[in-house]
């Protein structure tokens, strides 16, 4: 390896901490700042948003996953800064860039990873290293941000400094598979760079995993979310045509999931929600037929059915409330769970969001019930949002588990309810309880 280029795996080099430039406090970004901090780097938290940084000054949480005691513990380390200014990045050792990399209609932004490199490149010193974590398309690293840090620093990639590809694999509310504990995926630009962000992962993760191109790892990303949307698809589509054939599409995947190989176990759902499912797939999509001129015909395929379950979902609401006579309009729906998954208040892409909205426009006279929602998606902010009880169960002509919170007594909910339309398989059979 150039001597230029040798990194040390250990927190401490040349008598001084190493410091560590987190771009993005989000989901992603956060707990990164976290577990660096308590395995002893300096950690520049870095953000646009002047609200996030002032919670996080104040010790204040806005990511489930991160709780209140944790960041006030990185806190009074001394070696959290969160700011929004990028001259408290100036002498940084490592940057991990974890922006948003949003569709805008059907087509990859890629402004925030471009800003980002740009205000880094005149900070790069001689040994260094950058890492992207943002979700994109294979070629990303190689093709948008190199370009940037080399142009903006005048050095040598390669050379003078490293730069390596890592995708995130943060999955909010799980309490088994952490960002510590769930396998990191790392690749860099040449052997040096690759053993530079393998050392740097090290230290904070339980197990990293490195493969030998960034193009390799970013296609690794997508890869993993557009064989879950994939499938999701699949069972989605069944769950329609089972209806049709009056078939328990929930019991024959249960039986299904009896065969000890060659099968996993995917459920029906009122679509798929979060930055992932939504929208990675259509990275890659958009990759292929800009590259190759092709189609990709599986995600687009899966794409139009996840895309279109909650239109089924309203669809199947509407025949429920055909059978007892009544009409949609001007129906009272109690809408059970508004975030993606259950178990957490995160509401990005939310099919139950959509739903809400189509039962909206239909004249559907539409409350929500979600404990862990702090703050309605600008789509559905002025949807009411109610406590759960017999009462606010009793007055709804439907009530629609969309996410199926734990908190959520199924029980209580089925004796109370006139109907229950669930999406989600948690309610067990009765003479008012239709599913999906």
């Amino acid at each position: 390896m150039n001597e230029t280029l040798a990194t040390e795996s250990a927190l401490i080099a040349d008598g001084r901490t190493r410091t560590l430039v987190v771009v993005g406090q989000g989901y992603v970004g956060l707990p990164i700042s976290m577990r660096a901090t308590e395995v002893g780097y300096r950690v520049i938290g870095l953000d646009v948003d002047e609200r996030r940084v002032e919670r996080l000054a104040a010790g204040d949480s806005y990511v489930e996953d991160i709780g209140n005691r944790r960041l006030r513990a990185a806190l009074e380390t001394g070696r959290f800064l969160p700011t929004t200014s990028i001259a408290d990045a100036a002498g940084f050792d490592i940057a991990v860039i974890t922006v948003p990399t949003p569709l805008r209609e059907s087509l990859p932004d890629l402004s925030y990873i471009e800003v980002a490199a740009e205000q880094l490149a005149p900070l790069l010193t001689v040994g260094c290293t950058v890492i992207l974590e943002s979700t994109t398309y294979p070629g990303t690293t190689e093709e948008v941000m190199i370009p940037r840090l080399v142009r903006g620093s005048g050095l040598r990639v390669g050379v003078d400094f490293h730069v390596g590809y890592s995708p995130e694999r943060i999955d909010p509310g799980n309490p088994v598979w952490t960002f510590e504990t769930t396998p990191k995926v790392v690749a860099g630009f040449g052997a040096a760079s690759l053993a530079a962000v393998t050392a740097f992962y090290e230290t904070i993760i339980e197990h990293v995993v490195p493969v030998s191109s960034c193009r390799t790892a970013e296609l690794t990303k997508l890869l993993e979310n557009t064989f879950r949307h994939v499938n999701i698809a699949l069972v989605n589509e069944l769950a329609m045509f089972a209806d049709e054939l009056d078939i328990d599409i929930w019991e024959a995947v249960e039986a299904a999931t009896t065969k000890p190989f060659g099968f996993m176990k995917f459920t029906p759902g009122p679509g798929v929600g979060g930055h992932c499912l939504p929208v990675d797939p259509s990275y890659l999509s958009w990759r292929v037929r800009q590259t190759l001129g092709k189609q990709f015909r599986f995600v687009e395929l899966a794409n139009d059915v996840n895309d279109h379950m909650p239109d089924y979902v309203v669809w199947r609401l509407m025949m429920l409330l055909n059978k007892a006579g009544r009409a949609l309009n001007g129906a009272r729906i109690l809408a059970l769970g508004i975030s993606y998954k259950k178990n957490s208040g995160d509401a990005r892409e939310s099919p139950a969001v959509r739903v809400v909205e189509l039962l909206r426009s239909h004249g559907a006279l539409v409350r929500g019930v979600d404990p862990y929602i702090s703050e309605r998606p600008a789509a559905i902010a002025d949807l009411p949002l109610v406590e759960i009880s017999d009462a606010v169960i009793a007055d709804a002509d439907v009530v629609v588990l969309l996410t199926d919170h734990d908190v959520f007594d199924f029980k209580q909910i089925a004796a109370s309810a006139t109907a229950v339309f669930d999406t989600r398989n948690r309610f067990e059979a009765g003479s008012n309880i239709e599913r999906l």
